[in-house]
């Protein structure tokens, strides 16, 4: 079964790991979620934002699908270009994701 692990969940390890009160870094771990939404939902079509170390997050626009069909009527249908996310994981998250399974 797949663990969730939640905003709050990061915002006490966060906590741990630098030695703050936990009250605190979940102020600061919501502003950086917030500001990454607002990057994001602010793309002009596209953004690129980087974070050394850990990955990238993108928005990218899809092509508008002129032809598309309705599975279940076989109706053709036009589906407009729209944007869509994109995370693409970093070097060192890579290696640790690499390693095989026990």
């Amino acid at each position: 079964m797949k663990k969730t692990i939640t905003k709050k969940d990061v915002a006490k390890r966060t906590a741990k790991l630098v030695g703050e009160k936990i009250y605190l870094t979940e102020k600061i771990v919501d502003g950086v979620f917030t500001t990454l939404r607002e990057f994001m939902s602010e793309a002009d079509p596209e953004v690129r934002i980087e974070i050394r170390d850990f990955g990238v997050f993108e928005v990218k626009t899809t092509k508008p699908k002129p032809k598309a069909r309705n599975p279940k009527t076989g109706e053709i249908i036009y589906v407009p270009a729209r944007r869509k996310t994109h995370f693409k994981a970093g070097k060192l998250l890579k290696e640790v994701l690499k390693q095989p399974l026990e």
